[in-house]
């Protein structure tokens, strides 16, 4: 067996230790959904702690306001969620394109 082969076998001890948690505690959240999911306050969630990698994806605790229990969630399937104000009233084509000030022609 070569050096490579030993380094190679103890890179696999451990698959999970690069995955990095990319939320932290507090920060809101909303889980992935489809095409045509509004963005309701009820879903928004927010961090309650991190857990170890799951499947190569770290792991959450989170909560909703509304809700009297906490899920359990992988990284990937989650998204940031901007609470300023106005950020979660937006729509997608007002994110994306602004509010049409500005693209008056004259």
């Amino acid at each position: 067996m070569t050096t490579t082969d030993i380094n190679h076998r103890n890179s696999r001890a451990n698959p999970h230790e690069d995955a990095k948690h990319l939320f932290a505690v507090g920060q809101a959240v909303r889980l992935r959904g489809g095409f045509g999911i509004s963005a309701l306050s009820s879903d928004i969630y927010h961090i309650t702690s991190t857990l170890p990698a799951r499947g190569g994806s770290p792991q959450y605790r989170i909560r909703n306001e509304e809700e009297r229990h906490e899920r359990m969630t992988t990284q990937d399937s989650l998204e940031a969620v901007d609470t300023s104000p106005g950020g979660d009233r937006e729509t997608l084509i007002e994110r994306t394109f602004g509010h049409g000030q500005g693209t008056e022609t004259q």
